[in-house]
C-alpha cells in the first residue's frame, strides 16, 4: 500500500523515527530545567543586591577604613549583580525562547502527522468500502469515486508532510546553531566584563588605584 512507503519517506525526512524526533518530552524537561536555572540566577542577583545594600548601610555609619572597605565591596556586589542580571536575561532570551520555539514547531509537525494519519484511515476505509461494493455489485461507481478522492487527499497531505518535515529539520538546526553561538558570544563577553571588574576591585582594595 502507498502508506508504508510514504511513512518511510517521511520518517527519513526527519532523520529517523518520526515519534522519536517529534515528541518533545526531553525538550519540555530541558525547558523546565532552564526556567529553574533562570530563576536561580535571578535569585542570586537579588541576594547580591541585598548584600550590597547591607554593606552600603554599614559603610555609611562612620568614616573609618573598615567602613570605606564596606563601601568598596558594596560597589563590587552591585556591579556584579548587574552583570549577573544581564547574563540571566541573555540566557532567558537566547536559550529558553529557543526551546519554546522548538516546542511550537514540534507541535505543528505532530499536528500535521496526525492529519496525515486521519487521511490514511479514511483511505483504508474507502478501500474496504470499495471491496464490499464490488463484492455486492452495488454502488461501485460511488465507492470508486470516494476511494479516488481519499487516495488523492492522502497522497497530497503525505507529500506536503514530507516537505514540511524536511523544512522543519533545516529550520531546527539553523535556529539552534544561531541561538547557541549568540549565547556563547554573550556569555564570553559577560565573563570578560566580570573578570575586569574583579581585577579592578582587587586593585582598589589593595590600594593600587
Amino acid at each position: 500500500m502507498a502508506g508504508g512507503g510514504a511513512s518511510a519517506s517521511i520518517a527519513s525526512a526527519v532523520g529517523g523515527s518520526v515519534e522519536t524526533q517529534l515528541i518533545p518530552y526531553r525538550v519540555e524537561r530541558n525547558r523546565a530545567e532552564q526556567s529553574g536555572t533562570m530563576a536561580a540566577k535571578k535569585n542570586a542577583a537579588d541576594d547580591m543586591n541585598r548584600i550590597a545594600s547591607s554593606l552600603y548601610t554599614l559603610g555609611t555609619q562612620d568614616s573609618t577604613d573598615l567602613c570605606k572597605f564596606f563601601l568598596k565591596v558594596s560597589e563590587l556586589f552591585e556591579k556584579t549583580r548587574k552583570i549577573e542580571a544581564r547574563v540571566a536575561a541573555d540566557e532567558d532570551l537566547k536559550l529558553a525562547d529557543l526551546l519554546k520555539y522548538y516546542l511550537r514547531e514540534s507541535q505543528a509537525a505532530k499536528d500535521l502527522l496526525y492529519r496525515r494519519s486521519r487521511g490514511l484511515v479514511d483511505y483504508e476505509n474507502a478501500n474496504k468500502a470499495l471491496d464490499k461494493a464490488r463484492a455486492k455489485n452495488r454502488d461501485v461507481l460511488q465507492a470508486e469515486t470516494n476511494q479516488q478522492l481519499c487516495c488523492h487527499k492522502f497522497e497530497k497531505i503525505s507529500e506536503s508532510a514530507k516537505q514540511e518535515l524536511i523544512d522543519f529539520k533545516t529550520r531546527r538546526v539553523a535556529a539552534f546553531r544561531k541561538n547557541l553561538v549568540e549565547l556563547a558570544e554573550l556569555e564570553l563577553k559577560h565573563a570578560k566584563g566580570n573578570l575586569q571588574l574583579l581585577q579592578s576591585c582587587v586593585g582598589i582594595l589593595k590600594g593600587n588605584t
